[in-house]
This record gives structure tokens, sequence and C-alpha cells, in this order.
């Protein structure tokens, strides 16, 4: 509107000019142009300026409260999970419709823009048909709930811990922090092995002897080792039996319960504490080697 007012401004100003010549006319024409530009600058610019501010003043608004809305995840009663997601879903859709209202209040017509927005969305969703799976993926996993944000998972060959949701992914963080993205399509139809979810767990170790050793004393070791360590479980049991008998070494299957976050701890230790002990009281720990015998003709 403001180009053709100008343009009309603009014309009148050459008719004036090639017709009377005076700088009075110019002038008089010129001094037009300027009120329409005022004029459009009181009206559309004031209403420009407003949107401006209201959308400035609205996403602060909005991230604020997604802000908020994430922290509470924070608390023992509230869902750390389900926060997230939803303080995602307030900020981007918030912001989009704040966007839309002020096109409207700036006199803009919408309708085309809906059409054009529904035709890409129909172009959108044939192109990425694997995104939409991921966001179906998303939302079944929220509902199902098979893990959460702060468990530690195995899927799609790859373990870490879970730091975020998200409605087309899933990002974990692995021990030697990598960041993985998962897509939620795939995870969702796929094997998840929650290590979180129970409070405990079982560390399974075997330990090998040679034949020539007598495995009651090896056991007894190895059951004296489990008994002193601390972050054992002791009231679940401790399990030191005999588990295969190999071409070159006996066996001996361990198994003792500990917390999740005590796992590692335990199976290092116990490694470390059985081949100590092992060498000190001389329990030989076979290994492969090879008989050659030679015969002379």
């Amino acid at each position: 509107m403001l180009l053709k007012m100008l343009a009309t401004a603009a014309q009148n100003v050459n008719t004036a000019n090639g017709a009377e010549g005076t700088a009075d006319a110019a002038t008089e024409v010129w001094s037009g142009l300027f009120s329409i530009v005022l004029e459009w600058c009181m009206n559309v610019g004031v209403k420009i300026l407003i949107a401006l501010v209201i959308m400035f003043i609205s996403f602060k608004i909005i991230s604020k409260i997604a802000r908020k809305v994430e922290k509470l995840g924070d608390k023992p009663n509230h869902d750390k999970t389900i926060m997230k997601v939803l303080a995602y879903i307030i900020s981007i859709g918030g912001k989009c419709l704040v966007a839309v209202c002020l096109i409207g209040y700036l006199g803009i017509d919408t309708s085309g823009l809906t059409a054009l927005i529904a035709s890409l969305g129909v172009c959108i969703g044939l192109a990425v048909n694997g995104a939409v799976g991921n966001i179906a993926g998303g939302v079944l996993l929220i509902i199902t709930r098979p893990f959460k944000v702060d468990d530690f998972i195995e899927a799609q060959g790859t373990s870490g811990t879970v730091t975020d949701i998200h409605m087309t992914y899933t990002r974990i963080i692995t021990p030697d922090n990598k960041v993985v993205y998962l897509p939620n399509g795939a995870l969702s139809s796929g094997n998840i092995i929650n290590y979180s979810e129970n409070d405990t767990r079982r560390v399974d170790l075997t330990f090998s002897i040679a034949y020539e050793n007598n495995f009651e004393d090896a056991k007894a070791i190895i059951t004296e080792v489990c008994n002193a360590h601390a972050l054992i479980l002791k009231d679940k049991g401790i399990t030191v039996r005999v588990s295969a008998h190999n071409q070159s070494s006996i066996d001996i299957g361990t198994k003792v319960w500990v917390n999740c976050a005590d796992y590692w701890t335990v199976y290092f230790d116990l490694l470390e504490a059985v081949k100590n002990e092992f060498d000190a009281k001389g329990i030989s720990i076979p290994y492969n080697q090879l008989d050659v015998h030679v015969k002379n003709q």
C-alpha cells in the first residue's frame, strides 16, 4: 500500500514539474508525499512497532514459563521426562500462536497463509514420512514409559544415560561422553534394556583355575573375597560354584548382588582381589598352550 501511495505521489510530482515547471508546485507535491509517508508511519508503522514489542515480550514470557516447567522435573514429586517434553511443546507452540495472532493484527490475510501451511504440511509429510514414524514412536515411548530421563539403557547397539526424550529422537550420553541421538521410531519398535529400572543388579564373573589346583580351595578364596567386600549385598546370597570343565581349566562361576550404582566398582574390585588372592595362595590361572612332540626317525 505504501509503495502504491508513493508511486502516485511521484507521478503527481512529474506531472507538476512537466506542466507548470515551477518550484512552488514541486514543493506542494513533495509536501503531500511527506504527508502520505507520515500518515503511513502513524498508522501502519505504529502497528508494526506495537507488534514487535508484543512479540518480544511474549517470547520472553513463554521462554520463562517453559524454563519453569522444565525445572519442575527436578522436584521429587514431578516426572522429569514429562516436564521436559511439556516445556518443549509450550515453547514452540506458544511462539507459533503469538506469531499467527500478530500477523492477523497487522491486517495480513491469514487465509492464504493457512492454505499455504496446509499445502506445505502435505508436501513435508510425504517427504519425511520417516519423521512421522519417529513422532509416533516418541508418543508411544512417553505413554508406555520403558525408560525415563537419567536411566541407563542399552538400545540399537548403544549404551548410555538418557538425557532428553524429544518427539522425534532420544538423546543419550555414553560412558565415554559421546552424545548419541536415537530415532524414536526404531527405538520404540526395538529391544530396550533398562539397567536403572530396578534398584539392584547381579554381577556375574567367571574365574578359571588349572586342573591340578583344588577347586574347593579356589571357591573358598572367592567366597572370602566376596564376604569381605562392603558393597556386596550379603542378604541376597553369594553363589560360587563350578560352572564348566574346559579343555585346560575349571571355570568357577561367581554371582553376587549389588546396588546399580555400585556395579562397576564391585566388578573390577572382585577381578583384582581374586587375582591377588590366587597368586598369594598358589592358585594358578591357566592359559592356552601348545605341546609339541618331536619324533626321531
